[in-house]
């Protein structure tokens, strides 16, 4: 009977012998090769930690002691071990979350898996612990890129201010985050990882030393005295401990014996302790370890003994960005790209082979990419930021005040807007049109296929006074979309057939399939029908106003939180202009939505083009006085609206 069929939570790992141990890694190595490569996630992180938490809930007895896990896409095996094994729908509509979930699990603590946060919640909990007087421990697991982070030493300059406050920091040392780690902080973390240890050198120093007449022991005495000289020049963790944190480490994290230890000696401590320990990501896997991009970070479903994707579905909006900013590296060489650790997850990956010297990592540190761009901007080059839509959330400050007041001309490219689905509510792009509707001067484009990308792209840098926002769905691009004629700056995609039109359908973005789909619908109930694509959604164009008030009802459609967003603009101007005329916005509702495909997800918050039709017919319905038992039925179950 396999080991891993008897875990059913932490507990049970107590009666297991460190060969049994040894056996349980293997078992569940091979487990999740076999379970994620059916269902895609992320292989490599895990297959990097199976030994350390094995370890951790060895030394630790979860729920009571906390276990923290920052970004959380490494928390598989410690969903094997507090008793989730059906890992058959990960990440799909009823199954597993991709992440840890606190409705899965009391195992489970943090689940907004953006990088960089979990020393400020480990502080936070063990502060609650003092207060309470708890005997509880917390255990925070923080991977080495996620340390660049300014977030995170912000964390560790308050959790050392408590020198009797029990915290155990695990710096899982993968030298990567997607890609490999860069920066000052893995510089430091790559010399302790080379070098022997002060211990030993001046152990070495002794004995040569006190065999050396007169001056052997005294001068053994000098160099001992000067320890923390020598530990900053042999083996620099005095970083930590100048902030006054005890360092446990570098310790081999596939060794469980020596991560029981090293945990057990931390746990016991009373204070802060750094265990640091070193990790292959990918480990036990050949495919992944020669993965060198990102040691298979994430993967979709794959052969499990090659790795080789099971299919492919063509083009994707990443790549055509990444595609056309080649082409624009070699026009123009102002033109340089930032990434914040994800440099293949962006698409900026061929640009970097390309034009090396004009890319900068700034790891995982959103707020700092944005300040580095307006600085960039005013030294005379234009920066192209690409980050993923969710993540700009955390560098909205800079935008605002770095970026717009000093009118510097930064393109910033959105990766995965919209509903993304499968990594659930933290991962959805949905709130970047809300939130950079108020940014003074900002200009947003919102490309509905792959030549608009192209296309709006190039307009984006070609602005040298303000910031511009170019923002794409995740996935396959589609067909492109032609439009059929132009109005101000806006495209039309439907003529209405009519001069006394009924809708004007505003879509925005990748939703146009969508909205072309609602026309038809809506011209079989006899509704005729105008579909425009503003492109730029802010500002708003100016023949909006006048293009809306020549229909009887206005429509917008937009994969972004209805609150603050594209609607609302299209109503505030309508409004400034005099414009009276009904309008209906249908877009995101502002709950956090859980992880299923993103179909499932459309179809749960009534974003879809039957949904949509049902309810302008209705709304159409009682302008023309054919108000109904059933037009009154459909209209009054919205489910886009919230």
């Amino acid at each position: 009977m396999p080991l891993l069929t008897r875990i059913r939570g932490p507990r049970d790992l107590d009666r297991l012998s460190l060969e049994q141990l040894d056996q349980l890694a293997e078992e569940i190595r091979t487990f999740l090769v076999d379970a994620v490569s059916k269902t895609g996630g992320h292989l490599g992180p895990n297959l990097g930690v199976v030994e350390l938490t094995i370890a951790l809930h060895r030394v630790f007895e979860s729920p009571k002691d906390r276990v923290l896990w920052d970004t959380g896409h490494q928390s598989y095996v410690h969903k094997l071990l507090t008793g989730r094994q059906d890992f058959s729908k990960l990440k799909m509509k009823g199954g597993l979350s991709g992440y840890p979930s606190q409705a899965e699990s009391e195992h489970d603590v943090i689940e907004n898996s953006h990088a960089s946060t979990v020393l400020g919640w480990a502080d936070g909990l063990a502060k609650a612990n003092q207060v309470l007087k708890r005997g509880d421990h917390v255990v925070a697991v923080i991977g080495d890129g996620a340390l660049t982070g300014g977030m995170a030493w912000e964390a560790l300059n308050n959790i050392a201010d408590a020198k009797d406050r029990p915290l155990v920091i695990v710096v899982n040392d993968n030298e990567r985050s997607y890609a490999p780690t860069i920066g000052g902080l893995a510089n430091h973390l790559a010399t302790l990882r080379t070098t022997d240890g002060y211990e030993r050198f001046l152990a070495r120093t002794r004995e040569v030393l006190e065999r050396t007449p007169v001056v052997g022991r005294p001068l053994y005495e000098t160099l001992h005295g000067a320890k923390k000289g020598l530990k900053d020049f042999i083996a620099p963790q005095g970083m930590f401990e100048d902030l006054g944190l005890k360092y446990v480490g570098p310790i081999d994290g596939h060794d469980i014996e020596a991560m029981e230890s090293a945990l057990a000696r931390a746990k016991r401590f009373g204070g802060p302790v750094i265990v640091h320990c070193l990790t292959e990501k990918g480990r036990g896997y050949q495919p992944a370890l020669q993965d060198e991009a990102d040691r298979f970070h994430a993967v979709g479903k794959i052969h499990p003994d090659t790795g080789l994707p099971i299919a492919s579905s063509g083009a994707d909006w990443t790549s055509v960005f990444g595609e056309e900013m080649v082409k624009l590296g070699k026009e123009r060489e102002d033109v340089v790209a930032i990434t914040a650790a994800m440099l293949q997850p962006v698409g900026l990956d061929k640009f970097a082979r390309a034009f090396p010297e004009r890319v900068y990592d700034v790891g995982i540190a959103e707020q700092h990419g944005a300040v580095s761009a307006a600085g960039l901007a005013t030294g005379g080059l234009h920066p192209v930021f690409a980050v993923y839509a969710t993540f700009l959330n955390r560098a909205f400050d800079q935008v605002l005040m770095d970026v717009a007041l000093h009118k510097c001309g930064v393109t910033f490219v959105l990766d995965r807007a919209g509903i993304t689905g499968t990594d659930g509510a933290s991962h959805n792009g949905m709130w970047d049109m809300s939130i950079l509707q108020v940014v003074p001067g900002l200009r947003l484009a919102a490309p509905r296929d792959a030549d608009q990308v192209r296309a709006q792209l190039r307009e984006a840098v070609d602005v040298t006074d303000a910031p511009t926002v170019v923002r794409f769905s995740k996935g396959a691009v589609g067909p492109a979309v032609p439009a059929v004629g132009r109005v101000g700056g806006m495209d039309v995609l439907r003529e209405p057939g009519t001069d006394t039109p009924d809708v004007l359908l505003v879509s925005v973005g990748a939703l146009a399939p969508m909205c072309l789909e609602i026309a038809s619908l809506l011209d079989k109930q006899g509704i005729s029908t105008t579909v425009v694509d503003p492109r730029w959604v802010k500002p708003v164009d100016e023949a909006m106003a006048p293009l809306a008030e020549r229909h009887r009802v206005v429509v917008t459609v937009e994969d972004n939180s209805r609150v603050g967003g594209v609607g609302s603009t299209v109503a505030q101007a309508l409004r400034d202009a005099g414009v009276d005329v009904p309008l209906r916005d249908f877009g995101i509702p502002p709950r956090f939505l859980d992880h299923a495909s993103r179909a499932e997800v459309l179809a749960e918050i009534g974003l879809t083009a039957p949904d949509i039709a049902r309810q302008v017919t209705g709304l159409v319905s009682r302008l023309d006085g054919r108000f109904d038992r059933t037009a009154a039925e459909v209209d009054s179950v919205e489910p886009a609206r919230d």
